[in-house]
């Protein structure tokens, strides 16, 4: 189930967005990223729609993925 971010308390999005940067361990290539520079990206990808906020009832968990992602499933 999508969940909209604009309704997350901005401290808990932080928390969930922090999460899901340190845990997808992307290589940016030759320039690296600090860990504020990553969490923003992912803001920005939520603000445009490119990536949105996912509950999963089964692992009672919260994701970010692709918008891509979810409209396939």
């Amino acid at each position: 189930m999508q969940i909209p971010w604009q309704q997350i308390d901005p401290a808990t999005l932080d928390a969930i967005i922090e999460a899901f940067v340190l845990r997808e361990g992307t290589d940016y290539g030759e320039d690296e990223k600090s860990l504020a520079e990553k969490v923003e990206d992912v803001r920005e990808q939520l603000r445009s729609g490119e990536a949105i906020l996912v509950w999963s009832e089964l692992h009672e968990t919260v994701n970010i993925m692709p918008q891509t992602d979810f409209d396939a499933e």
